[in-house]
Order: C-alpha cells, then sequence, then structure tokens
C-alpha cells in the first residue's frame, strides 16, 4: 500500500547565487548549492547556530539540545538543523517554544519530506515564520549520500555549530567537519567517555573545539559569537557594574583562580571547591575540563607532586 506523503502548506520560493534574497553565508561555503527551494520565509535564511546530534539520541543528549536551542532562541539567534529524529527534531521544537525562526535543511525534496514523522513539525516550522529548505529539486526522493551532502548546508548557514551528541563515524561528526571547511566554530557538550553516543564529540574536544560544559560557557561563546548579552535569572535586577556583581559572588572559575593563587591543590580540594561554587550536578567532569583550559590558556600549571597551582615563572615574579 502507498505510504501518503505529506505536502507541506506555505509560500514557496527558488532562489540562485546572486538574488537579493540568497544567503551570502552559503555562497560562501565550498560547493555553494545552485539552487535552493524552499517552502516558508526565505528571509529566515539568516546565519544562526546549527544544532546537531545522533537521530537515537540519548536522554542527556536530547536534553542538551533543549537546553541550549532555548537559551540560544531566546536570545533571538535562529536555530538552524536538519529535521532528523531525535537531538534535530528537539533543538527545533526549541525554537518554536521560543518564538524564534528555525530553519530545517532535507536530504530530498521539499515534496518528499524525511522522515515523514516530522512532516507535523516541519509544517509548524513554516506557520511560525521559518523555513524547510533543500537544494534538490521538489520531488526529488531522499538518499542516502543526500544526507552527508546536506550536512554542508547546515554548517554553512551557521556562524557556529553546536554538537550535543554524535557517534563515531556519524553524520553528526560529518557535519563539524563541514564548519570547519566552511571556517565556522564548533562547539561541543562533553559526554561520558564510556557512552558510544559521545565517542565523536569527545573527539572533537580532544581535536580543539569549544567544550560547552555549562550555561555559563555557553553564554559567554553567544556574546563572543553573536553579541548577545547575559540574562539575569528572573526576579533578579541587573547590577550596574558587572565588576561588582563579580566580587559579591565570585563565579567558580574565579573561586578556583583565587584558591591557587593562595596555595597549590590537589584534585580533592578543587572537587570540594567545585562542588561548592557549582552545587547542581556532577561537578567532576567541569571541574577536568576547566583545569585543561586553564593550562591550556597559562594560568594553572600540575606540579610534579601531582598538585596544581599558578604558573611557576608567576610564582616567581610575584
Amino acid at each position: 500500500m502507498p505510504v501518503r506523503v505529506m505536502v507541506l502548506e506555505g509560500p514557496r520560493f527558488e532562489l540562485e547565487p546572486g538574488e537579493a534574497d540568497f544567503p551570502q553565508a552559503l555562497a560562501a561555503i565550498p560547493q555553494p548549492p545552485k539552487r535552493l527551494y524552499g517552502v516558508g520565509s526565505p528571509g529566515a535564511l539568516a546565519e544562526g547556530l546549527a544544532v546537531v546530534g545522533a537521530r537515537r539520541a540519548t536522554p542527556y543528549g536530547r536534553g542538551a539540545a533543549q537546553r541550549f536551542a532555548t537559551m540560544a532562541a531566546e536570545r533571538g539567534v535562529a536555530i538552524v538543523s536538519g529535521g532528523a529524529r531525535g537531538c534535530d527534531a528537539v533543538a527545533h521544537e526549541a525554537a518554536l517554544a521560543a518564538g524564534a525562526p528555525t530553519v530545517a535543511f532535507l536530504g530530498g525534496g521539499c515534496n518528499q519530506v524525511y522522515p515523514a514523522e516530522n512532516a507535523g513539525l516541519f509544517q509548524r516550522i513554516v506557520g511560525a515564520g521559518g523555513a524547510v529548505v533543500s537544494e534538490h529539486p521538489w520531488d526529488f526522493p531522499p538518499q542516502p549520500h543526500t544526507f552527508r551532502a546536506r550536512n554542508r548546508l547546515i554548517a554553512g548557514l551557521a556562524r557556529a555549530t553546536l554538537i550535543v551528541e554524535a557517534g563515531l563515524p556519524s553524520g553528526t561528526f560529518s557535519t563539524a567537519d563541514e564548519a570547519l571547511s566552511a571556517g565556522r566554530e564548533v562547539w561541543v557538550v562533553p559526554g561520558a567517555i564510556t557512552s558510544a553516543a559521545s565517542r565523536g564529540a569527545n573527539r572533537l574536544l580532544y581535536q580543539g573545539a569549544l567544550p560547552i560544559v555549562d550555561d555559563d560557557s555557553f553564554e559567554d561563546a553567544l556574546l563572543a559569537t553573536f553579541g548577545c548579552l547575559r540574562t539575569p535569572p528572573a526576579g533578579e535586577a541587573p547590577l550596574r557594574d558587572e565588576r561588582e556583581r563579580a566580587r559579591s559572588v565570585p563565579s567558580a572559575e574565579e573561586a578556583l583562580l583565587e584558591a591557587l593563587q593562595a596555595e597549590p591543590l590537589g584534585l580533592e580540594a578543587l572537587g570540594e571547591l567545585a562542588e561548592r561554587y557549582r552545587p547542581a550536578g556532577d561537578s567532576r567532569p567541569w571541574l577536568m575540563v576547566w583545569l585543561a583550559n586553564a593550562q591550556r590558556a597559562g594560568l594553572v600549571s600540575q606540579y610534579p607532586d601531582g598538585r596544581f597551582g599558578p604558573r611557576p615563572a608567576a610564582r616567581r615574579a610575584g
């Protein structure tokens, strides 16, 4: 029995390089699309944040996709993804819930939406002022190789690509490769080293991707890349002087640096400090990432006895 394919309703457009609405970000990538076919608003094709992850997402991956896509969308950043099962769909849903535009790139034509169970999601994307887009003609059937090619469009329209969960090998991992080829940033949410769903993500961190270890690190990345200002928690009046806030309530990073300037500390003592200033959740993974970054930045050194402290040169200078 033939499967009924839902045809998306809404305004349709076709764009070629050089036309006014053709996104300049895609014109500049390696192998730019020769034509874009879309349903929805061509104005939604603005540089945003790509949020991608595993199709067979774990609760951890789905939660990370929802958390960070929501934070970005609430600050007006468009969410770009591939409309796939798992993390992609969660990211689109988060953007819709936050009232931000979102763009889904398909592996086949827009009359051949895949996966079929997400047809309702695609229609809501169109209805909310976003766009469902393909580089293939309207009735082109999705094929395995077209999804890998589609990934370059997801990464190309984004200023940065956030990997929330990726196996090795995987289509998500290939999206990071496409982002690097296009000169875009790659941000990665770390995962457990025992999780097959996070092997690709952790490998990207090893290769130098920016780790997103908590809300603060994500907000810092948004500020640096999109100019998004931090949003104070509900009910908290913003202080006139951010430096005053930093002095009154030090962040975990500041507390650790101040403690290490006073005396070298081992992992156990550092772990207790991290838990004190980051009481929610397991602070040990965050601590290990922070120590690695602080050593690369020249702020901290590990001494022969295993403790951590300021660089020896800094100690001699004081």
